[in-house]
């Protein structure tokens, strides 16, 4: 069987947990950030878990990390 190649895109993008959780960054933290309040954009940065209804299709995206 040969190699299965890692998604280039979603391997910069997500990270797996030691429990084998997958984590992502927060979206809306690039651009536009005057309107958004100290409080929210302070939120964003925080990472979070990867909903379970997206979970294996991520797994297969990035098999080896």
């Amino acid at each position: 069987m040969p190699k299965i190649k890692t998604h280039t895109g979603a391997k910069k993008r997500f990270k797996l947990s030691k429990s084998g959780k997958i984590i992502r960054a927060h979206a809306y933290k690039s651009h536009i950030l005057n309107k958004k309040t100290t409080k929210r954009t302070r939120n964003l940065r925080k990472t979070t878990l990867v909903d379970k209804t997206n979970v294996a299709q991520i797994k297969k995206l990035i098999p080896y990390k």
